[in-house]
């Protein structure tokens, strides 16, 4: 096995590869993203690296630019001391949000990531709780994951603060909306649980721990990784909110060869145009839309809607239908004004070369 494949460089990746590129370029792994700078890896040590003005020029998008887990070709110097990053190879899975506050763009959360965990927690829910367990913000996270065409996973922390019959009650609502999908629900107090989830990774395999701060991530990385590397936070009684614990994307390489990409917490869960992702979270919606009778049906207040008539008839709940009506609208309102301000910055694009060229035609006369 060569030092590539140790960070999950397989088949796919390889035929990806542009090899006329590799005579002045090393392939390497993005493994943290700070706001100015990467790290990235070649499987041998980890290695500082900056972008390319021309990368940054010809960067259009936030979705242009290296996200933790993506596969790039780098140039390296100072006897591998310093990485300058060219280009990012074609990427298998791409998580993204829209970004946080009133920014109408993207946020890259990782790329190439085989499963993405989301972690919610089973202590009590307190108003206004965004740790505790709740299926509605579940959907949320389906629908990134989903959109990126990843294979999602459920873990539930806190195990040891309600009874067995209340954990089973709630994997049963999560299977509900997510058939078959892999759950589990564990203590990091507990040492057996820890041994049972190092199980669940595979090695070389790429991994993602989503899930709001206070709900045990940082602890169990810390759990799996046998060591305190990273700080922990308590969370504020009066609203169980928790402080960002970690405050970067990084990618984490467990003893057994899994490789985990540790996130913030995240309070916003914005969405852009994840028609897919609604589609496949949403299934049997998606499904009974095709038997509405307008094809451009909302349903909302349409007569002959099959959405609406199985909420009435009580097949589908009304809080996972009021869920999907949000999301869709601030999906399709969020989209719009992506496209908008995308063709602000075209214009503006276009208006600055064109201005460079005439300042270069007044500097030759």
């Amino acid at each position: 096995m060569n030092n590539l494949e140790i960070l999950g460089f397989d088949n796919w990746f390889e035929d990806k590869v542009d090899f006329s590129k590799t005579n002045d370029f090393k392939i390497a792994r993005v493994i943290c993203v700070n706001k100015n700078s990467l790290v990235v890896s070649n499987g041998v040590k980890d290695i500082y690296a900056e972008l390319t003005g021309k990368f940054l020029f010809n960067s259009e998008d936030s979705l242009d630019l290296p996200a933790v887990g993506d596969w790039v070709y780098a140039q390296l110097f100072d006897d591998d001391e310093l990485a300058i990053v060219h280009d990012i190879l074609p990427r298998q899975s791409l998580l993204k949000r829209k970004a946080s506050g009133k920014k109408v763009e993207y946020q890259l959360i990782a790329a190439n990531i085989d499963t993405a965990i989301i972690m919610q927690s089973l202590d009590s829910n307190l108003p206004g709780r965004q740790a505790g367990f709740n299926l509605r913000r579940l959907e949320r996270y389906l629908v990134m994951i989903n959109e990126g065409k990843i294979t999602p996973a459920i873990f539930l922390s806190k195990s040891d603060l309600i009874s067995a019959d209340e954990i089973e009650k709630k994997k049963t609502d999560i299977c509900k909306i997510l058939p078959d999908v892999n759950i589990i629900a564990f203590s990091n107090n507990s040492q057996s649980d820890i041994e049972h989830i190092k199980t669940f990774f595979v090695p070389f395999k790429t991994y993602c721990l989503l899930g709001s701060s206070g709900v045990g991530k940082t602890t169990l990385l810390n759990n799996l990784i046998h060591q305190e590397l990273y700080k922990t936070q308590p969370i504020r009684e009066k609203d169980g909110r928790g402080k960002h614990t970690t405050t970067r994307r990084e990618l984490i390489v467990l003893e057994n060869g899994a490789l985990i990409i540790d996130n913030p917490g995240m309070r916003e869960l914005g969405v852009i145009s994840n028609e897919s992702g609604l589609g496949d979270t949403f299934n049997e919606i998606d499904e009974l839309a095709d038997q509405c009778k307008y094809k451009d049906c909302t349903h909302t207040v349409e007569a002959g809607c099959a959405v609406m008539g199985a909420v009435e008839r009580g097949e589908i709940s009304e809080e996972r239908y009021n869920n999907y009506i949000k999301i869709y609208k601030e999906s399709l309102y969020n989209e719009m004004s992506y496209v908008e301000k995308r063709q602000k910055d075209k214009k503006f694009g276009k208006f600055f070369h064109s201005t460079m060229k005439d300042v270069k035609k007044l500097k030759g006369r």
